[in-house]
């Protein structure tokens, strides 16, 4: 029989794809002892899935907490006259503890946040192993663990009450638009994470940027500190940036426990898990600096200007650090190595931009009070050019130097 007529073996082909697939998944759990290929290669002690590994943990303080303070904000608007919704997701919790009320203890309260939390994850990291594995399959790759932090920092900035079904909008939005069609893990320009969650804000404003999403109870309403701040509610005339460390208030934002997204409330317990990841050298501290000193002299500036009708130009840099998702964004998301720039000089340069489109877009964008996801992925634009920069600057040193 000729070439042409013999038929496929279906049957080889299936056993052949499954075990491709089981071979795909395997690789997420422990990684293969033949990873580096060639004559000549460096192998490092670090490779994706410790990166990930570690990367996780440093988070865990902040979505721990996060947990916690779900359970917490919502015992507390109970306490005020609020009910907490007819979910599904309360199911086993009511069955276990009788519901929520003013004497829930402080382990019933965790396990109240993560009822909400768990199926906001899962849905996250289902979709995002989706698309990995049909993008690997069709790349002829193995699956990369990126996608695991993708999935747990999309997660922790959304709202408590966000429906499932934008989880899995935003997230395939994040990793198609932003970090698949540019080549995968690597060659992605943008934050995933933040690019999905913006995809998400702005085309579906009521879901995820009302502050009733932020607390898993029916008919919350309320406001953050920047939302408060930007309706004139809080007043920092007569309060020096220093002195917010007597004011209660801030110390209740600083530990967390005010109204936020799952892992952005605690300053504190960020951190913890920043302090980590800078001392394992998987986040730059230069990012971090920058970050925070554009901030800082932001602030400043605009407190220094003042205005009679807007009051976030008052609003110091210690009430800006401890309010939204400042510490958050600038611990675990501007700190992305693969979307910031390279040299050294260039991550200053990054860190600055972030912080000053940070409080700019605070302060003088009334509507939209929280400015560092769109600071972070403005930057991400300018990442190659500020390493562009500090190439040429180099070279004309360098060209200046030798012609002497």
């Amino acid at each position: 029989m000729s070439q042409s007529n013999k038929k496929p073996d279906v049957q080889n082909d299936y056993y052949a794809h499954g075990e491709s697939m089981r071979s795909y998944l395997r690789s997420l759990i422990y990684a293969k002892g033949a990873s580096t290929k060639g004559k000549v290669h460096v192998r490092d002690a670090i490779d994706v899935k410790r990166t990930m590994t570690l990367v996780g943990l440093c988070l865990l303080p902040a979505i721990l907490f996060g947990i916690y303070n779900l359970g917490l904000q919502a015992q507390l608007a109970v306490a005020g006259g609020l009910s907490t919704p007819d979910a599904w997701q309360l199911v086993a919790f009511n069955a276990l503890t009788g519901g929520m009320t003013e004497q829930t203890s402080g382990l019933s309260l965790f396990g109240y946040g993560l009822s909400f939390y768990l199926p906001i994850y899962l849905t996250a990291l289902l979709v995002s192993l989706f698309w990995e594995v049909v993008f690997a399959r069709v790349r002829q790759q193995e699956l990369h663990e990126g996608f695991f932090v993708t999935a747990l920092l999309f997660s922790v900035i959304l709202p408590v009450s966000t429906p499932l079904w934008i989880v899995a909008l935003g997230i395939t939005f994040g990793l198609i638009m932003a970090k698949e069609v540019f080549g995968g893990m690597g060659y992605n320009f943008l934050n995933p994470a933040l690019a999905g969650y913006a995809f998400i804000y702005f085309a579906y404003p009521s879901k995820v940027a009302e502050i009733s999403q932020f607390v898993a109870v029916d008919g919350f309403s309320g406001a953050t500190t920047l939302m408060q701040t930007a309706a004139g509610k809080m007043s920092f005339a007569d309060q020096s940036w220093y002195q917010v460390f007597t004011d209660p208030q801030w110390w209740n934002s600083f530990y967390g426990f005010t109204v936020g997204s799952i892992a952005e409330t605690s300053t504190l317990a960020i951190l913890i898990g920043g302090s980590l990841l800078l001392l394992t050298r998987l986040a730059d501290w230069r990012i971090v600096f920058g970050v925070l000193l554009g901030m800082i002299i932001t602030a400043s500036l605009f407190n220094l200007i003042g205005s009679s009708k807007n009051a976030m130009f008052a609003m110091p840099w210690t009430w800006h650090l401890v309010s939204g998702g400042f510490a958050f964004g600038m611990m675990f998301m501007a700190t992305d190595p693969v979307t910031t720039s390279y040299t050294r000089q260039g991550k200053i340069m990054f860190g600055l931009m972030v912080g000053f489109m940070t409080v700019l877009i605070r302060v003088l964008n009334l509507k939209l009070v929280e400015g560092i996801m769109l600071a972070i992925l403005f930057a991400n634009l300018w990442a190659p050019l500020f390493d562009y920069a500090v190439a040429r600057l180099n070279m004309k040193r360098r060209l200046k130097r030798n012609a002497l």
